[in-house]
């Protein structure tokens, strides 16, 4: 597990950062310290995605009570594939989002004015799964077959892995899946589409009609993006441009708000049996060994992070970019065909964060992070 070098100051010392992040969030610039100590700066952050384990660190900020430390009234907003995050963001629905940053070069292309304030995984979780004995072993292998996708901006590392290997999109057969994996499981599709942290785990919970045994990975071959050039950054937290560069407010809450949910995070890191239960209560429909497996899954997209948690490397930055110039899809459009301006990312609200919590004592890199095992039940139940 990841052990924090300190361990949270006294009570006083938090209620003192907690009122200095208030004073900051909130307080004219010309009469500040007139605000009420227990004023809270109202806040929305827009997921992408309905509560689960991917989103543990914000709501385990929530309920621990790291946000209103930070000044902050934090309202999660869920997404059923209804809202598009970034554009509730560009639209001023909402204060933060949360999204994959290939969806969020596309809307930009288009015209949102969005920047990516913090890279919350460091790692791609996109997976292809095929049976064992498919003879679908490498991304080479997907000519004449039927490749699984979800679609909604959720295809283009298939398709950057693809250009990566000098395979026409129009060679396969995308088969476009639900968000499970009962197309694959019928044996509708040779390889589906799958998150580390979710559908590969519906898998190993269903039952072989040949064993009456769970499917084992042995039964499976399975592809990981993140060792291919397709591997694009996923889950960042996303703020609007034209407040960072013109309200100050924003930009000092924007500070206090990372350092609450890097808490977040390092609290499922420390604790994931319970930011699994915290995410059961939020209205996680999974079962339990199932949003187990999705917190301590996604906890390995997150720790270690050589530089600290949400820190944006600039070369996988411009990695993702070259992997979505590359990306044609079988439709022969493309998700980006420039790069994308300079304010696509900032470092200047994390690193602010992570120097503060680092000298608070914080463990912002999660060196000794250890994930735990977990063993799937059927149904995830």
């Amino acid at each position: 597990m990841l052990n924090r070098t300190r361990r949270f100051a006294t009570i006083s010392a938090i209620g003192l950062t907690a009122a200095l992040a208030l004073s900051a969030c909130t307080a004219p610039a010309d009469d500040p310290g007139t605000d009420s100590p227990d004023e809270l700066t109202p806040i929305k952050l827009q997921l992408q995605w309905l509560p689960q384990g991917q989103f543990a660190g914000y709501f385990a900020a929530q309920e621990q009570g790291f946000f209103e430390e930070a000044g902050l009234e934090v309202e999660i907003i869920p997404s059923g594939g209804d809202i598009v995050p970034q554009d509730a963001l560009a639209n001023g629905d909402v204060d933060y989002a949360i999204a994959w940053v290939p969806k969020v070069l596309g809307s930009i292309e288009v015209g949102a004015n969005v920047t990516n304030i913090a890279q919350i995984f460091q790692r791609s979780g996109t997976l292809q799964v095929a049976w064992a004995d498919s003879g679908i072993d490498s991304v080479a292998d997907f000519e004449g077959k039927k490749i699984g996708s979800w679609g909604f901006g959720n295809e283009w590392e298939i398709f950057a892995a693809m250009a990566a290997e000098g395979l026409d999109s129009t060679t396969v057969e995308i088969i476009t899946q639900d968000f499970n994996m009962n197309a694959f499981l019928s044996g509708d599709i040779d390889a589906a589409q799958a998150m580390t942290y979710n559908e590969y785990a519906q898998v190993l919970e269903s039952v072989n009609p040949d064993t009456g045994e769970l499917y084992t990975a042995d039964d499976l071959n399975v592809i990981s993006y993140e060792e291919t050039v397709g591997a694009m950054l996923q889950d960042a937290i996303w703020a609007d441009t034209d407040r960072l560069e013109s309200d100050t407010e924003y930009q000092e809450t924007t500070v206090a708000f990372l350092k609450a949910v890097i808490k977040g995070w390092v609290f499922a890191a420390e604790n994931p049996e319970e930011a699994a239960q915290i995410t059961i209560d939020a209205g996680s429909g999974w079962g339990p060994s199932h949003e187990l497996w999705m917190v301590n899954e996604t906890n390995k997209l997150i720790w270690p992070a050589p530089n600290g948690i949400g820190y944006i490397d600039e070369t996988a930055f411009a990695d993702t970019v070259a992997a979505a110039l590359s990306a044609v899809n079988e439709t022969g459009a493309s998700l980006i065909t420039a790069e994308p301006p300079a304010t696509a990312f900032t470092n200047e609200y994390i690193e602010r964060a992570l120097a503060e919590l680092e000298a608070e004592g914080f463990d912002i890199t999660g060196d000794s992070f250890s994930p735990i095992d977990v063993e799937l039940l059927e149904g995830g139940n």
